[in-house]
């Protein structure tokens, strides 16, 4: 499971928390403007814009987790069982696999806008990396620093959905998600007041009761809920420190501990295994491991992206720790 936020101050800033039991031996990578994107069933691109994200590399090639280019877009793919549904090759339309997904949006466009206009035209094909990566069951979050939308292929097609939240986790389907909202209207950031009854007198004991009802529980659908109230309530200074310190603050909010949700045998667990923040206005990727608290960073602006080779950082999982005596 996992939960992608888009969220802006002076800055745009996109990122996500990756939950998963198990890793694939994710790196940064900075995929520069000449290496030649070969697509299996459309055109290639031989020269688009460089791409900054996480990645799982085969055989030279970057599946990406969530990226940025460097127009300012980012794009992140949540995994989405048994609602997913990748389709036959349609001819007359343009045919991308889920895994070529984030370099062909990323590699062509600009905005969210121009995003929305191709999506007219594409299907998401079923057709797997190899069989050591067959195609994982997604959906994505799509972002710029104006609009936000949601992308779901479903068994009814290809669902576009406007974003307003800047928020996605993953089941139920993004409307049920969104209606389920409807629940949550009665919280506030603001102390409560009583409308129980004019007859009996109540003790505002706490703060933060406001939220009571706020869901704390690790399910896709609660993260959602929390997720957005802590983005839509969030507030930051505009400089870069303030604002990744937030972006990381809220992706916290609705991050996974060890030993707290078991995904099959004693010893397994979902965990946090990375949180990721770019600010998408200058191209520099921030990120934590579950290992490793402080925030690592990855400007692609400092490599030669007019270069036709993949750079990967490899993550820095062990904990660092900065001692004052």
């Amino acid at each position: 499971m996992c939960t992608g936020v888009s969220y802006t101050t002076k800055d745009h800033y996109f990122g996500r928390n990756l939950d998963l039991e198990f890793s694939y031996h994710e790196t940064v990578a900075v995929t520069p403007r000449n290496f030649p994107f070969e697509f299996r069933k459309t055109e290639a691109l031989p020269r688009h814009h460089a791409i900054v994200g996480i990645a799982t590399i085969s055989d030279g090639y970057p599946l990406y987790y969530d990226a940025v280019n460097e127009r300012g877009l980012g794009m992140a793919g949540l995994n989405f069982p048994e609602n997913a549904d990748y389709k036959p090759e349609a001819a007359g339309t343009t045919n991308v696999t889920p895994f070529e997904f984030i370099p062909w949006v990323l590699g062509r466009f600009e905005t969210v806008d121009q995003v929305v206009a191709a999506l007219n035209d594409v299907t998401l094909v079923d057709i797997s990396f190899s069989e050591e990566f067959p195609l994982s069951p997604l959906h994505w979050i799509i972002a710029d620093k104006n609009r936000s939308i949601t992308v779901e292929s479903v068994k009814e097609g290809l669902r576009v959905y406007d974003n307003p939240f800047g928020v996605l986790t993953n089941n139920p389907t993004f409307d049920i998600q969104t209606f389920r909202l409807n629940d949550y209207m009665h919280l506030s950031t603001y102390p409560p007041e009583n409308h129980f009854s004019k007859d009996i007198a109540f003790d505002t004991y706490s703060r933060g009761m406001g939220a009571i009802g706020l869901p704390g529980d690790l399910s896709s659908a609660s993260r959602f809920a929390k997720a957005v109230f802590t983005r839509m309530n969030s507030v930051a200074g505009d400089s870069e420190s303030e604002s990744i310190s937030q972006f990381f603050h809220i992706l916290g909010s609705v991050a996974q501990q060890r030993g707290c949700v078991h995904v099959g045998g004693d010893d397994k667990y979902e965990i946090t295994i990375y949180s990721s923040c770019c600010n998408t206005d200058t191209g520099v990727y921030y990120y934590t491991t579950y290992e490793n608290s402080q925030i690592t960073g990855v400007d692609m602006h400092k490599e030669d992206l007019d270069s036709s080779e993949v750079v990967d950082y490899p993550l820095v999982k062990g904990q660092r720790i900065s001692m004052q005596n």
